[in-house]
């Protein structure tokens, strides 16, 4: 009979833990510096999560390696509900091809949910010589290894939208690598490179205000708020995709009943009319109602450890 108390002292003491969850502001480690892409929906998903929690979502920037330095940290945290990061595929997925001596692995992280959905964006100085995405491979490829791409830095989704586009335009150009978009993008604007990689909840202002000029997004349909730029398809680079995700992690071995109750303030912030508005806002869209399950985040990073390891390893 003693037994028996104990255990189900133990079985109701998870559930009492969540149920009172969270008691004091929530860590949320953003692996890039403060304008990017992944932070900028970190800050807008994370002011409505707070609404649901009852409690703030501090944002922690950590740049550095790629987002690996960020990950290290939440791989570490204690697993209580009050450290979680953002990720993307970058981060999530193809770092394990690049940095293959992490002291994290995939199975560090317990996923929480899919928050946004982002697509990619090539956009160029507004005084460089190329008026579309078909000039600007002729230019490239009468000067190989000249032109100049900045990006977030090497593991970063606008890495891998890099990545994919010279590939797929079967291109020779420079990588430059920065610590998160909103530098490169300044210094696109500035004109100290030639064009950055980045994901159109970034760089579509700029591109409205004309700072800098789009060539094509990595999407199979163009964006509401990019009407003008055409897809790569529309584009003549139907092998161009980047269409990528930014998810919620928690450390190995937080509570099942902590991750659902942070799942679930997840899925109410992504289907609010405020986020929406704002995602609409910064060309990004919330994950469909099939996919706010933490499992569909699970199977993402999965199969992007496959895609990503294809991409990096596959010569030009």
């Amino acid at each position: 009979m003693r037994v028996s108390a104990v255990v189900a002292t133990l079985l109701l003491a998870v559930p009492a833990h969540a149920q009172d969850y969270p008691k004091r502001p929530v860590s949320m480690i953003v692996p890039f510096a403060a304008g990017g892409t992944s932070d900028v929906i970190a800050r807008v998903v994370a002011e409505e999560m707070s609404k649901s929690l009852g409690q703030p979502i501090v944002i922690e920037n950590v740049a550095g390696a790629g987002g690996s330095t960020a990950l290290s940290r939440a791989a570490r945290a204690d697993a209580d509900g009050y450290t979680i990061a953002i990720g993307n595929a970058g981060t999530s997925a193809a770092t394990y091809t690049i940095y293959p001596k992490l002291p994290f692995t995939p199975e560090s992280f317990v996923p929480i949910a899919v928050v946004a959905k982002t697509f990619g964006i090539i956009a160029l100085r507004k005084d460089f010589p190329a008026k579309n995405l078909q000039d600007f491979i002729a230019y490239a490829k009468k000067n190989p290894g000249k032109v100049n791409l900045g990006h977030a830095g090497v593991g970063s989704s606008n890495f891998l939208i890099c990545k994919s586009f010279v590939q797929a335009a079967g291109i020779e150009v420079q990588l430059v690598g920065y610590r998160g978009a909103a530098p490169a993008l300044t210094d696109a604007i500035g004109g100290q490179i030639d064009g950055v990689c980045d994901s159109a909840a970034s760089v579509s202002q700029a591109i409205d205000d004309k700072l800098v000029k789009g060539i094509v997004v990595g999407s199979t349909v163009r964006l509401a708020t990019l009407p003008d730029l055409p897809t790569s398809a529309e584009a003549g680079l139907p092998d161009f995709e980047a269409q990528g995700w930014n998810g919620l992690f928690a450390p190995k071995g937080t509570p099942a009943a902590v991750i659902a109750k942070l799942n679930a303030a997840a899925k109410a912030a992504v289907e609010s009319e405020a986020v929406k508005k704002r995602f609409h806002d910064l060309s990004t869209v919330a994950p469909d109602a099939h996919e706010h399950a933490s499992e569909v985040l699970g199977q993402l990073v999965t199969r992007d450890v496959e895609k990503y390891r294809k991409l990096l390893e596959e010569k030009k």
